[in-house]
């Protein structure tokens, strides 16, 4: 698991290049060493996204728009960059981008599942099943997840 501090580090140094009014001028150093640092980085995200999200039930919609993410991280990595500033600058942004929304999926994977019927945390080990709440409106309240063992308990309503 990637540490709080760590994401932010890395988020800083998205800063350098997005949003792009606000970017810092950099040298075509910088601009290739921070280059390096977001495929680095989108690289080991890459892996730790993948591992959250196999700890989800396959149904699982953060689970399988995080894998979505994952495979177009991986697309942008595979992308050489045309030698020129613009270009490298361009494909900079495109992997600062991919590197928001694994900071972003890794921070959601990385919170707890509850087992909408005792409130426990869900996991990746635990026996599951399916479960959406029917409101009165005749949609789903809340769909998740519960329990195996919640499945058939009795629920008294103080």
């Amino acid at each position: 698991m990637f540490s709080s501090s760590l994401v932010a580090a890395i988020r800083w140094n998205i800063g350098l290049l997005l949003p792009h009014h606000q970017a810092l001028p950099l040298t075509d150093d910088e601009l290739s060493a921070l280059t390096d640092f977001l495929r680095t980085h989108t690289q080991l995200l890459i892996t730790h996204v993948e591992q959250a999200a196999a700890r989800r039930p396959a149904e699982d919609v953060p689970r399988n728009i995080a894998l979505a993410c994952t495979a177009k991280a991986r697309d942008r990595l595979r992308i050489q960059s045309a030698p020129d500033r613009h270009s490298l600058l361009v494909h900079a942004r495109r992997l600062a981008r991919a590197l928001v929304a694994l900071c972003d999926h890794h921070k959601a994977l990385a919170e707890a599942t509850m087992c909408l019927a005792c409130d426990q945390p869900l996991h990746h080990n635990d026996q599951t099943i399916p479960y959406d709440h029917v409101s009165p409106s005749g949609g789903a309240a809340r769909a998740g997840h519960i329990h195996t063992r919640c499945a058939n308990a009795v629920r008294r309503h103080d």
